[in-house]
């Protein structure tokens, strides 16, 4: 059974909507400099290929304002139409104000009270951000960051909180004002007369016990869209077990209309993993489902090679490469199971419960590799080219199962 969601208020982005009931979205960020179009488009549209949903680009200069609308439609030419979500810090009131063209071509804003402005200037320069969302009609996401927090508030707080009979942990009196800044930002966007339709909120930390503390408590508290993401995840399996305790923890209590995987990339590597960890978690929760999800057994003492292994990561890797033209000439493939298993002992459970599944042969088990497809043995493999062959009957279940006049 997958996890009843909290009801939130719907916000529209471009064509994708977040909350009010709506799937989880999958974002994503480019590490490009914007104003290097030609390499920001490829990196979107890498992203939005791997199945990102919202793309979020870093607006910090007067250079990069005025490449966003020549990205979006260089993105438009190549049939790439995800929406562009403008990340501001201090100075996102005077690139706005000065490139109108910016201001229109981004689906949404992301503003961070901690570093809107600072005294003073705080209140005119957020006023200034949200009355240009409301003249251009976007959504706003007021994204309060734990590494940028507002030290006034936090200031204040922790003097208040040193006044009471049992002061809290200062971590605790942290978490509050993260909270708090969240909230009483909200509340002032709306007196600037942005809908409340038009409000997504985050409250980032980098630890996976306070993420979840934090946002038990904003979900309490609000029925604003809430984005969730455990920021400066890090690198490789420590980024993805964080993101994943925390991510996981909070969606199976129904917290979460929009979800981030920050992960810190391997030199050179692709920007795409974000999303496709992102995509792992809602799926292997049950509340969505991207790609045909391929079971595969871990290995044993009974398995004889590692064949088993490379096909898995071969049947993996074609899946994965495929999707892009399978999510549009096959409407519900991602739906689909594929087992690939390494011996008797759960191989022929495995495949028969699988769509279509093969139980190749283990330690002193005959060489033969029979497939099961919905359930029921269809054909024995054998011989030098079962890797191929059993490739083939995949992409063949695909097309007779999803394909254009399909019963299935």
């Amino acid at each position: 059974m997958s996890p009843q969601r909290k009801h939130t208020l719907a916000v529209r982005v471009g064509q994708v909507t977040v909350g009010g009931g709506a799937p989880v979205v999958v974002q994503s960020m480019t590490n490009t400099d914007t104003a290097d179009i030609a390499s920001t488009v490829d990196q979107v549209a890498e992203l939005a290929a791997a199945g990102s949903e919202l793309v979020r680009v870093t607006v910090n200069t007067m250079e990069a304002a005025a490449a966003v609308p020549y990205i979006r439609d260089a993105l438009a030419a190549r049939g790439v139409t995800v929406p562009l979500v403008g990340d501001f810090h201090f100075n996102g009131h005077k690139l706005l104000a000065a490139h109108p063209a910016c201001a229109e071509a981004l689906a949404k804003y992301r503003i961070n009270p901690g570093n809107v402005g600072r005294g003073s200037k705080r209140d005119s320069q957020f006023a200034t951000l949200i009355e240009l969302a409301c003249r251009h009609d976007k959504p706003v996401r007021i994204g309060v960051n734990w590494g940028s927090l507002d030290q006034e508030l936090v200031v204040r707080m922790m003097d208040d909180n040193a006044r009471r009979p049992e002061p809290l942990e200062a971590a605790e009196v942290t978490r509050e004002a993260l909270v708090t800044s969240a909230l009483d930002s909200a509340g002032r966007a709306v007196e600037l007369g942005l809908p409340e339709d038009h409000i997504v909120i985050s409250c980032k930390v980098s630890g996976v016990q306070d993420l979840i503390a934090v946002y038990g408590a904003l979900a309490a508290r609000t029925r604003h869209a809430l984005h969730l993401g455990l920021t400066e995840a890090g690198m490789g399996d420590k980024g993805v077990v964080s993101s994943t305790a925390a991510l996981a923890v909070l969606l199976q209590q129904g917290i979460g209309d929009t979800i981030r995987v920050s992960l810190t990339p391997e030199p050179g590597a692709s920007r795409s993993r974000e999303v496709h960890v992102a995509q792992e978690i809602l799926q292997s929760m049950g509340l969505r489902s991207f790609a045909p999800a391929v079971v595969a057994c871990p290995g044993c003492g009974r398995t004889t090679s590692t064949y088993f292994q490379e096909l898995a990561q071969q049947i993996q890797a074609h899946i994965r490469a495929s999707m892009p033209l399978w999510r549009v000439t096959y409407p519900g493939v991602e739906e689909m199971s594929v087992a690939v298993m390494g011996c008797v002992v759960n191989g022929p459970g495995e495949s028969k419960h699988a769509n279509i599944g093969i139980s190749l042969p283990g330690n002193n088990e005959r060489p033969v590799a029979p497939v099961y497809v919905d359930g029921e043995k269809s054909v024995t493999l054998k011989g030098d080219r079962i890797a191929e062959e059993f490739q083939a009957m995949v992409e063949r279940y695909v097309m007779d199962r999803y394909g254009p006049g399909a019963g299935g």
